[in-house]
């Protein structure tokens, strides 16, 4: 068993054995992709749910390196490229740092954006500082259209949000790119059925069975790299809604508000229009764990400002093909 994580003034007695067969079922369903279809591609924003899911297709298809040192090295070529739908308004750091883990692993990234959907009129805007986050399923679905992808392996888990508990694994979406909740496909044990007719595709998540907890053990036990704002740091918020409103060009505070310097952390990662940070001082994934464990609400519930225009906004554009 492995030894407990220690933090400083705090000890949980927690059994890690679950990381290992979670991770066992994660390296299966990313080799039944590779197995299955033609051409695969593997969504990277940066998240830290898609590092993991990244750290996870190191494991599954290449060589390990070394034993030394916390961090585990792989050799070799990951087989399936990158995608990351780009809205134009990520967070620098992150984006920064998608660059700098792509070129240290060798990876090929294909980077779709918005703004071209915007300039070929399929995307457009009411007002220039409109969100541009449910924009993203146009672009995506125009990537898999260009790039004739036949599955895309995502970070998605099903604690984050009641329409994603609904989905299966391999999820199924139609020659639209839509998500139809009823007609999923029966997933026994671990067969899974992956035909598919032309122009269909999958959503394939080998992350569906974790938690916001279990990702935070995988990322301590195996040292994996994350952007910096998923730790403590000064930033200067808008206090809106019972929100923490990052204050940005595309987020300015409106008449009233103060913006103010607050210590904080994101849970998740997405558009600067609608994510999030929390107040936090934790600046280590040891710290973190000790915070995850006395949360209610998922990270989703907590800090995403699209999923609070009604209770079945995720669902909706699920079924639009969005992620």
């Amino acid at each position: 068993m492995n030894a407990p994580l220690e933090v400083e003034g705090f000890i949980p007695e927690l059994d890690q054995r679950h990381l290992d067969a979670l991770e066992e079922e994660a390296l299966f369903i990313l080799r039944e992709v590779a197995g299955a279809f033609e051409r695969p591609a593997l969504l990277f924003s940066s998240g830290k749910d898609s590092c993991v899911v990244l750290h996870l297709a190191e494991k599954a298809f290449k060589t390990k390196a070394s034993e030394a040192g916390a961090r585990p090295r792989f050799e070799g070529h990951l087989p399936i490229p990158l995608l990351h739908v780009d809205t134009g308004h990520n967070f620098p750091e992150v984006l920064k740092f998608r660059d700098a883990r792509v070129v240290e692993i060798g990876a090929r990234l294909l980077v779709a954006q918005v703004e071209d959907s915007i300039k070929r009129g399929t995307v457009r805007l009411a007002h220039p500082l409109e969100s541009r986050n449910n924009h993203q399923t146009i672009t995506l679905l125009e990537a898999v259209e260009e790039h004739h992808f036949d599955c895309l392996i995502g970070g998605g888990r099903r604690d984050e949000e009641k329409a994603r508990a609904k989905e299966r694994i391999f999820s199924h979406r139609d020659s639209f790119g839509q998500w139809q909740p009823k007609e999923q496909r029966p997933e026994l044990w671990s067969l899974f059925n992956t035909r598919i007719k032309p122009g269909e595709h999958f959503r394939a998540f080998p992350i569906s069975n974790w938690t916001e907890l279990d990702v935070w053990l995988y990322i301590a036990r195996e040292g994996i790299p994350l952007p910096d704002i998923y730790y403590a740091h000064e930033r200067q918020v808008i206090r809106r809604r019972g929100l923490l409103v990052p204050s940005t060009t595309v987020t300015p505070a409106l008449e009233g508000e103060t913006i103010e310097t607050a210590r904080v952390r994101f849970r998740t990662v997405g558009d600067m229009t609608c994510t999030c940070p929390v107040e936090s001082t934790a600046r280590t994934t040891a710290e973190i764990v000790a915070e995850t464990l006395k949360v209610t609400v998922s990270e989703r519930g907590a800090t995403r400002m699209d999923d609070r225009t009604s209770d079945a906004s995720m669902e909706r554009r699920k079924k639009e093909g969005y992620f």
